[in-house]
């Protein structure tokens, strides 16, 4: 382990858990460990150069100013450093912690219980010294929208493709479609425009072109002798124009493609704004044999309601319920459930954000129907998936 000239500040109330987690430190190959015993008194010394602390391991529960008054005000100070909550609070209240911190933008590495494991604050200290989460965040920028009206207008957005597997079989059933923004020579991440996009008015027209294009590389798969399905996200945006289902029926039959062939990912990240027309809108394409799946389930705005009253056929597993869920038990029981829940309405799971070999067995054990995520592959290019399938075989357990 490499953890070069590593500044790690230890915030606790109790003496004994500074002294222990100091030494271990130490012993560990940290750099500089600076001891602190009041969450007010490690602001101050943060606030002096935020850019100064690498790590810091925080407790809660803590008199003055506890370790989530401390958060809010290192994300106030735009900390960059890596934080790891160490706490005696039941593992609820640390999830939670952890999510808070997350949600203000700080890099948190982890939450463990008292007393941690020596192996797990080495963990810690290799992930904090890797800097990579730290580059990402200060290369993240987000675009405005006559800049992205001009690369729709020019044909700027690309999709790549994320492979989908049949965990009963391991055979390749099908890819969603992840648009990107070329830009130059820089490839932006949805993440980076799609707000915009939906913010503006243009996630429509941003959705059409994802569409074509993904019906239009369907089409030369096809060719070759490949018969995946391809899946493409829909915001429920597009869902208010009674003339969508026409729009997709039109492009269905350019291209040669079966309806059944196509996948339409609903994700509901605002509120629904017409419950009536969106099930008229997906009732039609149902009828037409277009696969309706629920993206992100348990997140955003999606709920049993929507199950009950629109025609989905599908149920993707958000990556928060699918990612670690073998070493954490409330992930693994809501996991669980969704995937359960599904099999009763005689819906197809989809588990996304499988990025290790136990997140694979988790899914395979929960009866999942397909898998998606960097375990299997990253998102590529179009003209890659033929020799990326030609090459895949699934995991030997």
């Amino acid at each position: 382990m490499s953890t070069p000239g590593l500044k790690v500040l230890v915030v606790d109330d109790s003496r004994t858990v500074l002294r222990l987690l100091s030494r271990q430190l130490v012993s560990l190959g940290a750099g500089v460990v600076t001891p602190c015993d009041r969450g007010d008194a490690a602001l101050e010394r943060i606030a002096d150069d935020p850019r100064a602390t690498d790590l810091v391991f925080c407790d809660l529960n803590m008199p003055n100013m506890d370790g989530i008054e401390l958060v809010r005000r290192l994300a106030q100070l735009d900390y960059q450093g890596a934080l790891v909550f160490v706490s005696s609070e039941n593992p609820r209240v640390l999830k939670s912690a952890e999510r808070l911190a997350t949600s203000l933008g700080l890099w948190v590495l982890g939450a463990e219980g008292k007393p941690i494991a020596l192996e797990r604050i080495g963990h810690f200290l290799e992930l904090a010294a890797s800097d990579r989460p730290r580059k990402a965040v200060a290369a993240r920028v987000s675009y405005g929208p006559d800049e992205l009206r001009t690369a729709l207008a020019e044909g700027h957005l690309v999709n790549h493709y994320q492979p989908k597997i049949e965990l009963a079989t391991g055979r390749v059933a099908g890819f969603e479609a992840l648009v990107r923004w070329r830009r130059g020579a820089e490839l932006v991440f949805p993440d980076q425009f799609i707000p915009t996009a939906e913010e503006h008015g243009l996630i429509d027209e941003l959705t059409r072109q994802v569409l074509l294009h993904a019906l239009a590389d369907l089409k030369r798969w096809r060719e070759g002798g490949l018969s995946p399905h391809v899946a493409v996200n829909v915001s429920m945006e597009n869902l208010t124009d009674l003339s969508f289902p026409e729009f997709v029926f039109a492009a269905l039959e350019k291209y040669g493609i079966p309806g059944d062939n196509l996948i339409l990912e609903v994700t509901e990240s605002r509120v629904m704004r017409d419950r009536i027309v969106a099930l008229d809108i997906l009732t039609r394409l149902s009828m037409r044999r277009v696969g309706l799946s629920i993206d992100d389930f348990g997140t955003g705005h999606s709920s049993l309601a929507q199950l009950r009253e629109l025609p989905f056929e599908e149920l993707k597993v958000d990556r928060s319920f699918v990612h670690g869920a073998s070493r954490d038990a409330s992930r693994k029981a809501i996991g669980e459930a969704s995937i359960g829940m599904a099999r009763g309405l005689e819906m197809r799971t989809v588990a996304e954000g499988v990025e290790d070999t136990e997140d694979w067995d988790f899914v395979v054990a929960s009866g999942c129907d397909l898998a998606q995520g960097w375990f299997i592959a990253r998102a590529m290019p179009a003209n890659s998936v033929p020799g990326w399938i030609a090459k895949w075989s699934p995991p030997v357990r």
